[in-house]
């Protein structure tokens, strides 16, 4: 039996309000989803991405550490988004400069061609395409 793909990541912020903000444009759309789950323990806002992916933002209801993100802790080191091309990869890095958003500029390793910038709560963000 394959091990299956992807079907969501959900990461935990800081301040709702601002990320979704941040999010949303981002992405270019708007959350298909903002509630409490059903037990109360979390809020979620959730965003569909090309090919039916989920991309969920939640706050603990102020149970949250408050620690800044730090990729180096064991845990989340970062988000990779799939693009299909260095070109699109370039027509991104535009995008971010359009947003104000900072970035490490397009990055070429032996493995593939990357994109790396933070969000708001400073988690490690990055857009990706296999080996040119």
């Amino acid at each position: 039996m394959a091990f299956p793909g992807l079907q969501h990541v959900a990461i935990t912020v800081t301040d709702l309000e601002r990320s979704t903000r941040w999010y949303s444009v981002l992405f270019g759309a708007d959350p298909v989803l903002d509630e409490d789950e059903e037990g109360g323990r979390f809020h979620h806002t959730v965003f569909v991405l090309e090919g039916g992916q989920l991309f969920g933002l939640h706050t603990h209801q102020g149970r949250e550490s408050g620690d800044a993100f730090d990729e180096e802790r064991t845990g989340l080191d970062h988000v990779g988004f799939a693009v299909g091309s260095v070109a699109e990869l370039e027509q991104w890095q535009a995008r971010l400069d359009e947003l104000g958003v900072e970035h490490g500029g397009v990055k070429r390793a032996g493995y593939g061609v990357g994109l790396s910038f933070r969000d708001p709560d400073n988690i490690a963000l990055e857009l990706f395409t296999g080996p040119e």
